[in-house]
């Protein structure tokens, strides 16, 4: 009889990703738009998916609209699953482990700097989790930078993840997602580039360190080119999470049409373009046809 995590949606959707050698996209969503672009692409592309929310949306929209979009998300007829992304305060963890989440990704316990204290306070979240069957991410190192909803402009220059750190990490906390960090950050990346500051080797030794016990999470991603996404892939990389690259004619449309057509004729076309992107996404990932549901 299985157990946990092997009985967690996004375990299951990960592990198969790490098995066949693809990756599933993280879809940070932020209203019922998102949700139902993402579905429907999942559905129409037969592709395993991950919808995410950040900590915002227990605040602005409160735990109704999380029970709704883990409901909807549930009930596709592909594997989708529910992920809080950059879960910070203390006080938002405790909350977010009374909900329907399928994982969460706590977002400072390891980056602390001290390894001793991320694995004490990562450790029992990771406990927590296991109690209510919810699986945690968690980061290593620091990726800097501006998530929407999120300040996590608060890095430590240089810290960048240790391979041999990664698995002393993992094994002593048991997480099961991990997010590191190998130049990779959130939003801007300056002159050069993602080319100029990716550490390819630091985390394919990563990857190695941890094993599939932890595949591999890669934030970050909005400036960087597609083809060192899918060389991200090639040396381990199970979950890409997509924020503005997944809605960006939805949100050209909308702002061209506001007031110009009938609400329920433009919400179609939103998200129906909204779909498209995600789509196109994961025929880029790898992750189309590869549903098992």
């Amino acid at each position: 009889m299985a157990i946990f995590p092997q009985t967690n949606r996004t375990w299951q959707i990960i592990d198969h990703a790490r098995q066949h050698g693809y990756a599933v996209g993280g879809y940070c969503v932020y209203n019922t738009d998102g949700v139902m672009a993402v579905i429907r692409a999942a559905e129409r592309k037969r592709s395993p998916a991950i919808i995410q929310l950040f900590p915002w949306t227990l605040h602005f929209q409160g735990p109704h609209f999380v029970r709704y979009v883990a409901a909807a998300a549930h009930a596709a007829s592909v594997p989708i699953s529910l992920h809080l992304d950059h879960c910070i305060q203390a006080s938002d963890i405790e909350l977010a482990l009374g909900l329907p989440f399928d994982s969460i990704m706590i977002d400072g316990p390891g980056s602390s700097g001290d390894l001793e204290e991320s694995i004490k306070s990562c450790g029992h979240i990771v406990q927590r989790g296991k109690e209510a069957g919810i699986l945690i991410e968690a980061e290593l190192g620091r990726v800097d930078g501006v998530e929407d909803g999120v300040d996590v402009k608060h890095a430590v220059a240089g810290r960048l993840t240790r391979p041999e750190d990664a698995k002393v990490f993992v094994q002593a906390t048991g997480v099961q997602l991990l997010a590191p960090s190998f130049g990779n950050v959130h939003g801007p990346y300056g002159a050069g580039g993602a080319e100029k500051v990716l550490q390819f080797d630091r985390l394919e030794s990563i990857a190695s360190a941890v094993g599939p016990s932890a595949p591999l999470v890669l934030h970050g991603t909005h400036e960087i080119p597609d083809e060192l996404v899918l060389k991200a892939i090639k040396c381990g990389v199970r979950k890409v999470n997509l924020n503005k690259s997944v809605r960006q004619k939805y949100g050209q449309f909308m702002s061209d049409n506001a007031g110009k057509m009938e609400l329920t004729k433009s919400k179609q076309t939103a998200v129906d373009l909204y779909a498209q992107e995600v789509g196109e996404l994961m025929d880029f990932l790898g992750s189309t046809g590869r549903a098992s549901k």
